[in-house]
């Protein structure tokens, strides 16, 4: 699976000969140099006129060289420069010869697509350059009998034993809200999981009684509405644990997408290509997108939280979600992008 690949025998200093220098490669410098998974990236770019213009971004970069295809084959630019893995990301692939690619493949350089390399590398999907061709043929939205099971079961087992050893902190905020003033402990309110199917959300309440008077609108940074013991609340996400109670029921699961509010979902659908695909699999008290992407309250910010959706949904596994639990635990004992 790309969120296990890792092809190549260097971990932390990466030779890349990049095919094209245009938009499509200076996204893809860009996305390596803040959210790559190794220390050093040493890339060259090739391009030949057939794959468009060069983008100026590249040539003012330090450090990055530009190659034409009329200096050098495309075998010698990976032989001169030692490449570990060559990427293609033309902006323009009609035309390219993949005949040479066969040459460097045949010659023992891998060869991979923009998007299976943006994928494999900083683990999630480029939402701005996706291509449904691409999902349509590439691996996973695979989801097993067994795997659906295995999910269902530990998601049971988890809860119930949460729930239990929670138990006191539970019931510890329940009392400061019945003491800080008048009103409901608990909130209910409807969110969208597995199949756009919509249910009933249960939280602690963290905001004041009449914090929707005007309107159905995200949470924000130092949100005048909620109140003094909801921030404690939610800074500990204290205020998340009866989500366990719908996990029992079987309306969400321990991992998954972030449960949004169906008019929120039914606009961001619109806005959003692709937007739906998160409803594969149940809503999540955490997920790839939680413990990746702080919370975002635009539609920007569902955009850039889709593009770890998806990457979770396509490559769903019980280990991934394991490894997304141990995430959270990060994010519990260090919280941080509470609102």
């Amino acid at each position: 699976m790309p969120w296990q690949y890792r092809a190549l025998p260097r971990l932390y200093h990466r030779r890349l000969l990049v095919i094209g220098a245009g938009q499509r490669a200076y996204d893809l410098l860009r996305m390596l140099t803040k959210e790559g998974s190794n220390l050093h990236y040493d890339i060259v770019f090739l391009q030949e006129p057939a794959m468009g213009d060069v983008d100026d971004r590249l040539r003012t970069e330090p450090g990055v060289r530009i190659l034409m295809q009329s200096d050098c084959s495309m075998l010698e630019a990976a032989r001169s420069h030692q490449a570990d893995e060559i990427v293609v990301a033309p902006d323009d692939r009609r035309g390219m010869d993949l005949h040479r690619l066969l040459d460097c493949k045949k010659a023992g350089f891998p060869v991979v697509q923009y998007l299976t390399f943006i994928e494999a590398e900083i683990r999630r999907i480029d939402i701005k350059r996706l291509e449904v061709g691409w999902l349509v043929f590439s691996e996973g939205f695979t989801f097993s009998a067994i795997d659906r099971f295995l999910k269902r079961a530990f998601d049971l087992v988890v809860s119930s034993l949460v729930l239990v050893l929670t138990a006191p902190l539970l019931l510890g905020g329940m009392l400061a809200i019945r003491w800080e003033g008048p009103g409901p402990v608990f909130y209910r309110q409807e969110r969208v999981t597995l199949d756009n199917r919509v249910f009933w959300i249960m939280k602690l309440r963290t905001m004041r009684v009449d914090a929707e008077a005007g309107g159905a609108v995200w949470a924000a940074t130092h949100d005048n509405r909620i109140t003094k013991v909801g921030n404690f609340l939610r800074r500990a996400r204290i205020d998340e644990l009866p989500q366990l109670v719908n996990i029992l029921r079987g309306e969400m699961s321990f991992v998954g997408p972030r449960p949004e509010r169906p008019m929120f979902v039914a606009d961001l659908a619109e806005k959003i290509p692709l937007y739906n695909e998160r409803h594969m699999v149940k809503a999540g008290l955490t997920g790839w997108a939680q413990v990746n992407y702080p919370y975002g309250a635009s539609v920007e910010d569902a955009r850039s939280k889709l593009s770890y959706d998806l990457y979770y949904v396509k490559n769903f596994s019980i280990l991934f979600d394991f490894v997304i639990i141990l995430q959270t635990l990060r994010e519990v004992l260090w919280p941080s992008g509470v609102r």
